[in-house]
């Protein structure tokens, strides 16, 4: 083996934990020296008899193994490591490669395969190669969650309001901390935008923001899904899977409705806040986690502290940092803004082109109290993007409280405005069709279709 640092330079592995498996003390020593300064942990074993209780008691993101071992061979212990549902990868290396052995090798699931011997450039670079393909898979884990959640809109935190201001110069004054923080605020406030900027402006801005919904998820697989499970760990585990705090990693874990967490996942979720370790269910072994954690409630705490469903020492783990999120009630100055924010984002989906905003219409945003909050503001615009009509006018059918009515379905909304402009022209399509914005051959075959 050829100790030289031609190409290979000292990486961030810091986050990484290696198990280096052979029966010779140089080679042990070799890739001792080699990773313990690269990578967070780096422990030797000198068989297979050696390495299974270290495999049980801790993680390893990585095994570095030696086909030729006393004992169980290392690639016989490799098809015995993922039938137990070992996640991570494996590089075998042995001094006698031949075709059959690389193919058991394939078979098995390495990772990678290194000729005895070797130079510390190639060891470095199968290990890197390994790093990145975890990371890559992290990634893409989180990626494909965020489309299934339809969570991928990221929109900047907009209002010039004197109290957006403040929660702003908070957020830029928390966000370089390490510090855990709970974002407060009634139900669409847009306490997940707040998230995403944490995320952007801290330290951790290059690594994954992983969302997640605590009210979405069933209370039997809370646990499973934020911790990771082992697998026979309960019914239907039929493999080893990763939670979502493994995921997040380097990265911000946000946790949006934290109240509706249950008990027993508070417990857990307050030790890894207080011991940055997580153990998967149905695991004996511990997980070192380096993550950010967010949390947000459109609740009071403190209620559901003395009505005993949520824990006061996870309330006071949580609330070290708290930023209380205004209702768009209380900041009307700031409707102008996301308005014309919310029809630059959704006209180019749309097709459509945007709305003219005149004082009347704004005057009338001002004066409701919006229940619903930025998000029904973001509703109100896409529906009226889509009608063609901006003016919430004076009918009473028509105004904010009808539009944003979940009861209905836009079929049915779009057909009483129509009527109702169509009735205001006196019955005249021409003027009814200029009020609304569309040709009069679109209102001829809408109201043939209604019987008109």
């Amino acid at each position: 083996m050829e100790e030289t640092t031609s190409g290979a330079q000292a990486a961030p592995w810091q986050q990484y934990s290696v198990l280096i498996v052979d029966d010779e003390p140089g080679m042990q020593s070799f890739m001792q020296r080699a990773l313990s300064s690269r990578c967070g942990v780096a422990d030797c074993a000198g068989s297979v008899e050696q390495a299974r209780p270290m495999v049980s008691r801790s993680h390893y993101d990585l095994i570095v193994l030696d086909i030729a071992l006393p004992g169980l061979s290392g690639i016989d212990w490799l098809h015995e490591l993922r039938d137990e549902g070992y996640v991570g990868d494996v590089v075998l290396m042995t001094a006698y490669a031949d075709l059959d052995t690389a193919i058991d090798a394939l078979r098995a699931g390495a990772a990678d395969f290194l000729l005895k011997p070797f130079s510390l450039a190639q060891v470095l670079n199968a290990i890197q190669r390994c790093f990145e393909r975890s990371s890559l898979a992290r990634e893409n884990f989180v990626l494909r969650r965020e489309v299934s959640t339809n969570s991928a809109d990221i929109e900047g935190v907009i209002g010039q309001s004197e109290a957006m201001f403040k929660v702003c110069e908070r957020l830029k004054r928390i966000a370089p901390t390490p510090a855990t923080v709970l974002l407060s605020g009634e139900s669409g406030t847009g306490k997940e935008v707040a998230a995403r900027a944490l995320h952007r402006m801290s330290p951790r801005a290059g690594g994954p923001f992983v969302p997640v919904n605590c009210a979405a998820i069933s209370a039997e697989l809370i646990e499973s899904e934020l911790f990771g499970h082992v697998k026979g760990a309960y019914t239907g585990a039929a493999q080893s899977r990763e939670g979502l705090f493994y995921y997040a990693r380097g990265g911000t874990l946000f946790l949006d409705e934290i109240s509706e967490l249950p008990l027993a996942a508070q417990a857990k979720l307050l030790r890894a806040l207080e011991e940055r370790r997580i153990r998967p269910v149905g695991s004996e072994q511990e997980i070192a986690v380096d993550v950010r954690v967010i949390a947000a409630t459109n609740r009071d705490l403190k209620s559901e502290v003395a009505a005993q469903r949520f824990r006061p020492d996870l309330y006071y783990r949580l609330q070290v940092l708290e930023v209380t999120l205004p209702p768009l009630r209380d900041r009307p100055e700031d409707i102008p803004l996301l308005v014309e924010h919310f029809m630059a984002l959704l006209t180019p989906s749309l097709g459509v082109a945007p709305l003219s905003l005149d004082p009347r219409t704004l005057a009338r945003m001002a004066d409701y109290d919006w229940p619903g909050n930025v998000r029904e503001l973001r509703n109100l615009v896409e529906r009226s993007l889509i009608l063609g009509w901006f003016d919430i006018g004076s009918e009473p059918e028509i105004g904010i409280a009808a539009i944003s009515s979940n009861a209905e379905t836009l079929e049915a909304v779009e057909k009483r405005h129509i009527l109702a402009v169509l009735a205001a022209s006196d019955g005249n399509k021409s003027e009814a069709s200029r009020r609304l914005g569309i040709s009069r051959k679109t209102m001829d075959r809408k109201c043939q279709a209604w019987g008109i």
